[in-house]
Protein backbone atom coordinates (compact mmCIF):
# COMPACT_ATOMS: atom_id res chain seq x y z
CA UNK A 1 0.00 0.00 0.00
CA UNK A 2 3.05 2.43 0.92
CA UNK A 3 4.49 1.78 -2.58
CA UNK A 4 0.96 2.56 -4.08
CA UNK A 5 0.33 6.10 -2.18
CA UNK A 6 4.24 6.91 -2.99
CA UNK A 7 3.92 6.49 -6.73
CA UNK A 8 1.19 8.50 -6.90
CA UNK A 9 2.81 11.33 -4.14
CA UNK A 10 5.73 11.21 -7.00
CA UNK A 11 3.58 11.76 -9.81
CA UNK A 12 1.84 14.57 -8.04
CA UNK A 13 5.66 15.92 -7.27
CA UNK A 14 6.65 15.37 -10.92
CA UNK A 15 9.97 15.08 -9.46
CA UNK A 16 10.08 18.26 -8.15
CA UNK A 17 8.10 20.31 -11.21
CA UNK A 18 4.65 19.98 -9.73
CA UNK A 19 4.07 23.28 -8.72
CA UNK A 20 4.98 25.11 -11.55
CA UNK A 21 2.95 21.92 -13.77
CA UNK A 22 0.18 22.26 -12.19
CA UNK A 23 -0.57 25.72 -11.93
CA UNK A 24 -0.05 26.09 -15.61
CA UNK A 25 -2.37 23.37 -16.11
CA UNK A 26 -4.61 25.52 -13.78
CA UNK A 27 -3.93 28.98 -15.76
CA UNK A 28 -4.91 27.03 -19.15
CA UNK A 29 -8.55 25.87 -17.19
CA UNK A 30 -9.28 29.50 -15.85
CA UNK A 31 -7.97 31.26 -19.09
CA UNK A 32 -10.20 28.56 -21.03
CA UNK A 33 -12.59 28.77 -19.37
CA UNK A 34 -13.11 32.68 -18.89
CA UNK A 35 -12.72 32.62 -22.78
CA UNK A 36 -15.89 30.12 -23.01
CA UNK A 37 -17.95 32.33 -20.92
CA UNK A 38 -16.92 35.86 -22.65
CA UNK A 39 -18.10 34.03 -25.90
CA UNK A 40 -21.24 33.14 -24.60
CA UNK A 41 -21.85 36.88 -22.84
CA UNK A 42 -20.92 38.36 -26.59
CA UNK A 43 -22.77 36.02 -27.75
CA UNK A 44 -26.32 36.61 -26.39
CA UNK A 45 -25.49 40.41 -26.88
CA UNK A 46 -25.48 40.06 -30.79
CA UNK A 47 -28.05 37.77 -30.81
CA UNK A 48 -30.39 40.63 -28.76
CA UNK A 49 -29.25 43.04 -31.12
CA UNK A 50 -29.89 40.88 -34.57
CA UNK A 51 -33.35 40.33 -33.18
CA UNK A 52 -33.66 43.67 -32.24
CA UNK A 53 -32.73 45.02 -36.02
CA UNK A 54 -35.05 41.83 -36.75
CA UNK A 55 -37.77 43.05 -35.17
CA UNK A 56 -37.12 47.00 -36.23
CA UNK A 57 -37.41 46.49 -40.00
CA UNK A 58 -40.54 46.24 -41.96
CA UNK A 59 -41.29 43.03 -43.32
CA UNK A 60 -40.07 42.06 -46.99
CA UNK A 61 -43.50 42.61 -48.82
CA UNK A 62 -44.18 45.60 -47.65
CA UNK A 63 -40.64 46.73 -47.76
CA UNK A 64 -41.02 46.35 -51.66
CA UNK A 65 -43.77 47.39 -52.24
CA UNK A 66 -42.60 50.91 -50.28
CA UNK A 67 -39.24 50.49 -52.80
CA UNK A 68 -42.51 50.29 -55.66
CA UNK A 69 -43.99 53.39 -54.33
CA UNK A 70 -40.48 55.19 -54.48
CA UNK A 71 -39.46 54.63 -57.97
CA UNK A 72 -42.32 55.36 -59.21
Amino acid sequence: MNNTMGSIGEFFAMGGYGTYVWSAYAIAIVVIGALILVSRRTLKACEAEASALEAAKPPWRTRRKAEAENDS
